[in-house]
């Protein structure tokens, strides 16, 4: 007989739910989940229809309207309410009459309202107009139930509706897939299956077989060589990264769209993806800084390889360390073929659950909390708005943007993605203001750009060459 909560069927988290749980759990500031962003549009909208067309995304994105809810023992579990009772309260907000910095840090201030955890909905949607005549909407979400790549995909679903209810040419959108059929297989994947066993058996091969790994700084082994001379251990291999604040910021590099294309270019002529050049780049720069050959840095996998998980909804992201040990005298594009190889090895085995894989290393390696071998994460965000359905609409130019949610449990995490009006690259870092600076993070930036665009230009120089050249 299955449990109930309001006459709805429940559920466990999921491992990447559990993730997620997992570091709000320490984190002083509850609106660390917090996913802010908004989508405008350079036209007049009808915002009776755009409404609607809210309403009916809400109607088939199943996710929208989970809620989460804890037994007497404390254990989070969720369950998916119905369409009437899942309506989002849509709100409307004139921005017209403000400067755009205005308005920006008023959707700031709200990305850093957490949600009411228990049975309340984890989103919020409100209707904006801009100064600069843009139009669309504002949405905040908890990154329990969407990460980026689910929230692309419902916004996206809002404009189809909206465009196929005004535009007679655009096409009703298909259907989204379900969210609960999805959330099913991944129960019955952790529930003990053959797959999860492979998996289990491949992450803890590789941290078996390996070395002990080593952290490596942002501008060099200062905070490892600080942490063997506090523990006494000249042997120390791990660090602590983070600062004693959660307080965070968010610093946004822009690279132009014609070098973009360029390293674009390069990833197509070699058969790579763009997350193989800039984790090569990212490793390449720790190992300048660092004298090491051997770099780990956390990575993070969206799980959406089918079309059914790909319009699921959700959070399918799991994050886990990608370690590399190359070295100098091997060639830039050997380098990237080593990070291509493991990385499908790792999407092969990506529905492992990355809180196991941290506490099977924290067993063989035992260090006290909070200390690291990873100084940063990167996910890249290859999707964007540009793809189809929205190219019938000429040339109607449209924007997005991130907010922070002002706390971080990370030291440092990097962004990478796609800008919607000329497709260049954005570098968000969000990081702890107190433990890395953007100075710092300038520095950084411009080697790592330095990095990826001499080996893009030589493939065949030696690592050891270009860290010297740069």
């Amino acid at each position: 007989m299955m449990r109930k909560r309001k006459g709805y069927p429940v559920y466990p988290l999921t491992a990447a739910q559990k993730f997620h749980f997992f570091y709000q759990d320490f984190c002083p500031k509850k609106e660390v989940l917090n996913v802010g962003t908004s989508l405008t549009i350079e036209s007049e909208l009808d915002f009776e229809v755009l409404k609607e067309s809210i309403i009916k995304a809400y109607e088939r994105c199943d996710c929208m309207r989970v809620r989460f809810a804890k037994d007497k023992d404390g254990t989070w579990y969720q369950y998916v309410v119905n369409t009437e009772e899942g309506r989002p309260e849509v709100e409307t907000m004139d921005f017209s009459q403000v400067s755009m910095e205005e308005a920006e840090k008023t959707m700031t201030a709200w990305t850093s309202v957490p949600f009411k955890a228990e049975d309340s909905s984890m989103s919020r949607i409100v209707m904006i107009k801009m100064s600069d005549g843009f139009q669309g909407v504002y949405l905040l979400v908890d990154h329990r139930i969407m990460d980026a790549q689910s929230l692309i995909c419902f916004l996206r679903d809002v404009i189809e509706l909206y465009c196929s209810t005004v535009f007679e040419e655009v096409s009703y959108p298909k259907d989204m897939a379900s969210y609960i059929e999805q959330l099913e297989k991944d129960l019955a994947y952790e529930a003990g299956s053959k797959a999860k066993e492979r998996d289990a058996q491949y992450f803890q091969k590789l941290i078996d077989e390996m070395p002990e790994p080593i952290y490596n700084g942002i501008d060099g082994p200062g905070k490892l060589m600080a942490e063997r001379e506090r523990s006494g251990n000249p042997e120390a291999r791990a660090a602590v990264n983070v600062s004693d604040s959660v307080d965070s910021a968010l610093d946004i590099f822009h690279l132009e769209e014609e070098p973009t294309k360029r390293l674009m270019d390069f990833c197509e002529n070699y058969h790579v993806s763009l997350v193989c050049l800039l984790l090569m780049g990212l490793r390449t720069y720790y190992q300048k800084m660092n004298g090491n050959e051997d770099v780990s840095i956390n990575t993070a996998i969206a799980r959406r390889a089918t079309l059914k998980e790909k319009k699921s909804g959700g959070t399918r992201i799991h994050s886990f360390p990608f370690r590399t040990i190359i070295s100098e005298d091997k060639t830039f594009l050997e380098g990237i073929y080593a990070i291509r190889d493991l990385q499908n090895e790792y999407f092969r085995h990506a529905n492992y659950d990355p809180v196991e894989y941290f506490a099977y290393r924290g067993k063989k390696y035992p260090h006290p909390g909070g200390q690291t071998y990873e100084p940063m994460a990167l996910t890249y965000q290859p999707l964007t708005l540009r793809e189809k359905g929205l190219d019938k609409l000429g040339d109607i130019k449209y924007k997005t943007k991130w907010y922070p949610n002002g706390a971080t449990t990370q030291a440092m995490y990097l962004t990478v993605m796609h800008r919607p009006d000329d497709n260049g690259l954005d570098f968000s870092f969000e990081h702890q203001v107190k433990a890395v600076s953007r100075e710092q993070l300038e520095y950084l930036y411009y080697y790592l750009c330095k990095i990826m665009f001499k080996g893009a230009e030589n493939p065949n120089l030696k690592i050891g060459d270009i860290m010297r050249l740069v």
